[in-house]
């Protein structure tokens, strides 16, 4: 009897840790730790990872950056038969761009229920009549340790936003 391979190279979970990696370098350089990678025939074809910040482009989530390469690695703009694999759930700007970019399936981390446009707040990935595609979704795989990277990140950005705010109310109270 043939012992299963320990790890699945072909599972959600693998192409969703694969997409956490991207997070931690997103995290190494201050941004909101949000990673993706799109996925053709098994193999992942791009990766990316938010840098709104580094790039000062408000349109420069993981998706879109890992939308446009993987349009560059297939060489069309239509993403058929892709699997795009990312953290948390995507904002409705990202995904207007996935279905445009019309790729067979989504795959998300952890859901967002104030601005995922994925079933979180809103799903423009299925059942809209007006658009042109609908995408295969699942979600909440991997769904702790991705809530957990960017919940550590924002919980981290609000101490240092009360520590700035102290240092400067000490700095005005030593002047006067």
């Amino acid at each position: 009897m043939e012992e299963p391979p320990i790890i699945d190279l072909q599972s959600d979970e693998y192409f969703m840790r694969q997409a956490l990696r991207e997070a931690y370098k997103a995290l190494a350089a201050n941004e909101v730790p949000v990673g993706a990678v799109m996925v053709h025939e098994g193999k992942i074809i791009s990766r990316a990872w938010n840098q709104v910040e580094t790039l000062k482009d408000a349109t420069a989530h993981a998706e879109m950056l890992c939308l446009t390469a993987a349009q560059s690695a297939i060489g069309d703009w239509r993403l058929d038969g892709c699997t795009l694999y990312v953290t948390k759930e995507p904002c409705p700007m990202c995904a207007g761009a996935i279905v445009h970019c019309r790729p067979t399936r989504v795959v998300f981390g952890c859901p967002d229920a104030k601005a995922g446009a994925c079933g979180g707040w809103i799903n423009l990935l299925q059942s809209n009549p007006p658009l042109n595609h609908a995408c295969e979704i699942s979600s909440n795989v991997l769904g702790d340790e991705c809530l957990h990277i960017i919940q550590n990140f924002f919980r981290e950005a609000r101490e240092k936003k009360k520590e700035l705010k102290a240092h400067r109310e000490y700095r005005f109270d030593e002047e006067n």
